[in-house]
């Protein structure tokens, strides 16, 4: 027992001081900013993942919640990092012994590539064992690949649950928009065929021409073709809100109007250099070239030779009522093999885990240039359209108040009416851009955080 136990202990210590080949996963390393261009405060910040509550709208609060628990694609991801674990269990199993159960029973007249002299029974009961050593590490490397797949699964779902919220939020505040712009629409009509009235009751007294009244009639049938096309685009944004909630097509309940909503405090995006470790893109990205890293490793063990041990213990008779009690039989072996000559097959299978393995790379790397890219766009897009709301919002002021005296100039005979038209005109384009750039402001503010 003492001669079997030494060179075992031995192997085994062999085995455990063995190296696994190919190349160990290096953090990729790349070029950052010191600052962000648009970052006006200068200064660091924590991210929060429920940046949507600051925008004070408990409605929005509550679809947001709704499709984290229900969206599909949200569910597919949860599927998918199930799916990533079950495959580091089924992976890593490779590394430990196998051991199997096998019964048989045969009669005949040839067993063992020998003619016996006569018929005869054979039942056996065994237990095989079977352990591929691994002494190239290609299993490790394996283990090691799926275990950073099952990581980067973890950060897909991040990545999938971050879009979805953006996505919520960024339809919610279309939605609002077309709510308003319907009720421009609306008003605007109201108000329009108040004055087509008003028109005609002139015209049909002889007092205006009738040029005006049929620039009175068009303005009107402007306005009112423009409330079909917001009811119709308010549906349709309800419809892909319920896609993103995971359920029917239902009407959506609203919080506040867009006017309404709160603007959150500016919030800096923190230091560039931090984007590497929050963003959750990015993170998936680089655990995905530690997967295919490790590939290499198993491409280069299967270049060499491989090394099973095999036991079996078990029993065997030619009576099945004595196949228990007639003894135990075993036998212990190795085995080993190994690649001879195959054309190059084995060295183009390195090859093409070492491409691909630039390919993941290049894919990290292009992650990390595309998120830069967001973040100052988002920046410009916070600074830029909060100062084009407030100059719109001067301008509707202005142009209301230019309709409202255009309006007084006509009634006491001191212009033509395609003054109020100009004036009408300018009112109601103002009125429909100041509620786009609004909705644009938030969702700049979301596309932010």
């Amino acid at each position: 027992m003492k001669k079997l136990l030494l060179p075992l202990i031995a192997v085994l210590v062999m085995i455990l001081s063995s190296c696994a080949v190919g190349p160990d996963f290096q953090k990729p390393q790349v070029d950052t900013l010191d600052i962000y261009r648009f970052d006006s405060l200068k200064v660091d910040s924590i991210a929060n993942l429920e940046w949507w509550n600051l925008f004070d709208d408990p409605i929005l609060d509550s679809l947001v919640i709704t499709s984290l628990r229900n969206n599909k694609d949200l569910l597919i991801a949860v599927s998918r990092i199930e799916e990533a674990r079950a495959n580091l269990g089924f992976t890593k199993a490779d590394i430990y012994p196998k051991i199997d159960i096998q019964a048989g029973a045969t009669r005949g007249d040839y067993a063992l590539a020998f003619r016996l002299p006569e018929l005869g029974n054979n039942f056996n009961v065994s237990v095989p064992l079977s352990w591929e050593i691994d002494f190239w590490g290609k299993l490790r490397r394996a283990n090691e690949s799926a275990r950073a797949q099952l990581l980067a699964s973890e950060y897909s779902l991040r990545t999938v649950q971050l879009g979805l919220i953006s996505e919520v939020v960024s339809v919610y505040f279309q939605l609002l928009d077309y709510d308003q712009r319907l009720k421009i629409a609306e008003e605007t009509l109201r108000s329009r065929n108040k004055s087509l009235n008003i028109i005609q009751q002139r015209f049909d007294q002889g007092i205006i021409p009738e040029i005006d009244l049929n620039q009175a009639q068009i303005q009107k049938e402007i306005a009112a073709s423009a409330v079909p096309i917001y009811r119709r685009l308010k549906v349709k944004t309800e419809n892909v809100l319920n896609i993103l909630l995971g359920r029917l097509p239902l009407e959506i309940e609203r919080g506040k109007i867009l006017k309404m909503q709160t603007i959150p405090p500016d919030i800096p995006p923190g230091l560039p250099a931090q984007l590497l470790e929050r963003r959750p893109d990015i993170r998936q990205a680089e655990y995905l070239v530690m997967a295919q890293n490790a590939q290499i490793g198993v491409a280069e063990a299967m270049r060499l030779p491989a090394i099973s041990l095999t036991a079996v213990l078990g029993f065997a008779s030619t009576d099945l009522s004595s196949v228990i009690s007639g003894g135990p039989a075993w036998s212990i072996g190795g085995n080993l093999f190994g690649p001879l000559f195959n054309f190059g097959k084995n060295i183009r299978r390195v090859e093409i885990q070492e491409e691909k393995t630039k390919q993941a790379l290049l894919g990290y790397e292009n992650t990390v240039l595309n998120a830069f890219r967001e973040v100052e766009d988002a920046l410009v897009e916070v600074q830029t359209f909060r100062e084009q709301v407030s100059a719109k919002r001067r301008q509707t002021i202005a142009a209301r108040n230019a309709l409202s005296l255009s309006r007084e100039r006509y009634d006491g005979g001191v212009t033509s009416y395609l003054e109020v038209l100009d004036a009408e005109r300018s009112w109601f384009t103002a009125e429909l851009e100041l509620s786009d750039i609004r909705r644009s402001y938030l969702t700049a503010l979301n596309s932010l955080y």
